[in-house]
């Protein structure tokens, strides 16, 4: 990949690109040329598309968020571009070249590509997604995988001003209390709704009478001893983690916790019929009079990283 600008410096002449172009290179986005005739790479557009944003540019939002890893925030097009204000924002197929006047950022340079700082890449993903389940799950891997900080997150979504900032504020809030997935998100907001439960802790860490650790529930209502688990592997960070919830019987059961399971196919086809479930627990729970021997204390919510 390389600009016209580029090729005229290293002393291509102006006759030799016109014949050149349509026979071995090809005219990939205006004024950058690919050295082949043959479809371009990925890697090759992304090349591509930070040339036709000129010099200062750099990859932004959901593509620099795919580069850094995020991988609920795949390359797709457009491919967004960031530049220097007081350049222009505009469309140039398949390219988003924004301008902006944030220009604080730490860039990243990654062989060719020049990447914008993780933590504003995946604030600026989350708002580019009109999906809000999507959108959450791409701060929740960010957080969950200690990419990033939730301050530094807190801090793009101040820069970036009022636009978009309620739907990127309420994910924020739902990361700091605890909810460490997509379906543990939703599960936490539709409790949210219910006039009959108190509000639960996310992912507490749980303690015996012998001070022993017991398995971290999704939810807790402490005043009952009760805890709501996601049952889905997809979901949970490591092979451990999922066998400490397939064998949660062992040590919270024990305990005399209850224990309401919940998968997110459920959550998703009938989110009500879960929480009239939840609700019927906790009720019976209280009827009881009797609590499980566990201490609960709150996670740390906001996990360091490596970010910009």
């Amino acid at each position: 990949m390389v600009s016209r600008r580029q090729l005229l410096e290293a002393g291509v002449t102006r006759e030799t690109l016109r014949w050149r172009v349509g026979r071995d290179w090809r005219l990939l986005l205006p004024g950058v040329y690919a050295l082949q005739t043959g479809l371009p790479s990925v890697w090759q557009r992304l090349v591509a598309a930070q040339l036709v944003g000129g010099e200062g540019a750099w990859l932004a939002g959901s593509t620099a968020a795919s580069l850094h890893g995020i991988t609920s925030a795949p390359i797709s097009m457009p491919i967004r571009v960031l530049v220097p204000a007081p350049r222009r924002s505009r469309r140039i197929s398949w390219v988003d070249v924004r301008s902006t006047t944030l220009l604080g950022e730490r860039v990243v340079e990654r062989g060719p590509l020049r990447l914008g700082c993780l933590a504003r890449a995946v604030v600026d993903a989350a708002h580019e997604t009109p999906d809000e389940r999507a959108a959450r799950g791409v701060v929740i891997e960010a957080v969950q995988r200690r990419l990033v900080r939730l301050d530094d997150l807190e801090h793009w979504v101040d820069a970036r001003g009022r636009r978009g900032s309620a739907r990127l504020r309420r994910i924020l809030a739902e990361v700091a209390e605890g909810a460490w997935s997509v379906p543990e998100s939703d599960l936490l907001a539709l409790v949210r709704t219910s006039r009959r439960l108190p509000p639960p802790m996310a992912n507490p860490i749980l303690t015996g009478p012998g001070g022993e650790t017991l398995t971290s529930p999704d939810l807790w209502f402490d005043d009952v001893g009760l805890a709501v688990m996601v049952q889905s592997r997809r979901f949970h960070a490591d092979r451990l983690d999922w066998e400490a919830t397939v064998e949660q019987g062992s040590d919270l059961s024990t305990m005399r916790v209850v224990v309401v399971g919940v998968t997110p196919t459920a959550l998703a086809r009938d989110p009500e019929a879960q929480l009239r479930r939840i609700e019927r627990a906790h009720e019976a729970a209280a009827r009881t009079g009797v609590r499980a021997p566990v201490t609960a204390s709150v996670r740390a919510t906001v996990p360091l990283g490596v970010t910009g």
